[in-house]
């Protein structure tokens, strides 16, 4: 019998970091008790990592008081070990004493962030919209907002949305898991807002006299319009006694209700019940909300399908770009504006941050063709001897714009860098050059100076826009 390969497989199985300490073979005839202590306490350690890097409440969350109270006492007790001052013990205890301060360190970075706040602030701020356009009025029992204010909400909602995708995670988990749970919320807030206006303008609800199934669909709509409401309070932590369990067990036995009815005798009833029909169908589809967070496909955008294409196009792009600064020529244009059709059909979800990246690759294909399209009318210029002054001195600084939109175009820096701050010098000044051509009454000049003012004033934009650091 191999004694010794059965010494081997016996260290080779033993659990942990320690394994140089574990067997036979190590300095001691057995695994010492106090790296067994160790080990044990090292694995406890590794269960309790995956929950505290996944973690993306604040300090005053259950889940965060548990975990830190569970480290606490890891961390105590790890400092209890006593290691009879031998060096390879106390190597061992400092490396899990040090996982454990780090996993500390970890969890409170990410729950106390800016960005973290920002996003709880944000919720917060459309907490209280809801609270007083949609909960407090439903709880009061009093009538529904008419569909100007209505509206003027669901703008509101919108602008927490697109504040809430700009809110920077520096591809932290945590972080990209809170502004993806508060941004869902907000987004599915926004679409019932959405629906709820659009049924001010419908032509609804049936007179009773028209079938004997029209006073139950009615009834049922009114529950819907307070359902809706529920809805609402549930997606933004605003309803203490209501659950989203029980609110999608009263929307399915509407369901089960509506389709009991026969109406088939009536169109228009059908076409009515259908309506209403749809409309608990999109209630439905945001009340189970919880663990859209926990999904990776989900919160990881840059493993979204849209955000793909979107990327995709985009590196079609670049080299496009490359090809018409390296050649200075056209020939790219036709391709380009396919690549805005290709935009125009990427689905973005109602997700803000998707739109977002779909409208910054818009622009991104747009200075392109508008850096082809000046140089193409530089080069068929030819101007008579009776150009009047002003007329030329604008295109004299469209001929400057044009060279410093081929420097913006292969700019890759950030704005700390000497080279944007040169280029925004040199667009501003000729935003002064134009600001400083006198038309002289010529209505020609007059619509060429406005149109090179925004031909700068969109090249800073896009500049901006290629150094403000975005992220999905």
């Amino acid at each position: 019998m191999d004694h010794g390969n059965q010494q081997q497989q016996q260290t080779q199985q033993m659990p942990g970091p320690f394994q140089a300490f574990a067997g036979p073979q190590g300095p001691y005839p057995g695994q010492h008790p106090t790296l067994a202590r160790i080990d044990e306490l090292q694995r406890e350690v590794a269960a309790l990592g995956p929950q505290v890097c996944s973690f993306s409440g604040l300090q005053s969350d259950r889940d965060y008081k548990r975990l830190e109270r569970e480290l606490t006492r890891l961390q105590m007790e790890v400092d209890q070990v006593e290691t009879e001052g031998r060096m390879e013990l106390q190597q061992a205890r400092k490396r899990v004493a040090g996982e454990v301060e780090g996993l500390l360190r970890y969890l409170e970075g990410n729950a106390t962030h800016p960005s973290r706040l920002a996003i709880e602030e944000l919720s917060r701020e459309a907490q209280r919209l809801l609270l007083a356009g949609v909960v407090a009025p439903f709880r009061q029992g009093q009538a529904q907002d008419t569909s100007e204010s209505g509206e003027e909400l669901v703008e509101a909602v919108q602008d927490v949305a697109m504040r809430l995708a700009q809110v920077k995670t520096g591809g932290s988990v945590p972080l990209r898991k809170a502004r993806y749970r508060a941004l869902t919320r907000v987004c599915a807030v926004q679409e019932v807002l959405e629906g709820r206006v659009r049924m001010h303008t419908l032509a609804l609800p049936l007179s009773e006299e028209t079938h004997e199934a029209v006073q139950r669909i009615n009834q049922v709509m009114v529950q819907v319009s307070g359902a809706r409401c529920q809805l609402v309070a549930l997606l933004m932590g605003l309803s203490g006694r209501d659950s989203c369990a029980h609110l999608a067990r009263v929307l399915t036995e509407l369901l089960v209700e509506l389709d009991a009815l026969d109406v088939s005798s009536n169109s228009a009833v059908r076409n009515y019940r259908k309506q209403v029909v749809e409309e608990i169908n999109g209630l439905l589809k945001h009340i189970d909300l919880e663990g859209e967070g926990d999904d990776t496909y989900r919160y990881d955008l840059a493993q979204n399908d849209s955000i793909r294409e979107i990327e995709t196009i985009r590196g079609r792009v670049s080299v496009l770009r490359i090809e018409v600064l390296r050649q200075g020529v056209a020939g790219q244009g036709a391709e380009l504006q396919s690549l805005l059709t290709r935009l125009d059909q990427v689905d973005t979800g109602r997700n803000p941050c998707i739109r977002e990246a779909r409208r910054r690759a818009v622009l991104e294909i747009q200075a392109v063709i508008t850096y082809l399209d000046l140089h193409e009318a530089l080069g068929r210029r030819n101007p008579g001897s009776d150009e009047p002054l002003p007329h030329a001195a604008v295109w004299r600084v469209l001929a400057s714009l044009s060279d410093l939109q081929a420097q913006v175009l292969g700019f890759d820096g950030k704005r700390a860098d000497k080279s944007y701050m040169m280029l925004e010098e040199l667009l501003t000044k000729q935003l002064l050059a134009l600001d400083a051509v006198d038309p002289q009454g010529d209505p020609g000049t007059k619509a060429a100076r406005k149109q090179a003012v925004k031909y700068a004033q969109n090249i800073l934009n896009y500049l901006d826009m290629k150094t403000d650091e975005w992220e999905y």
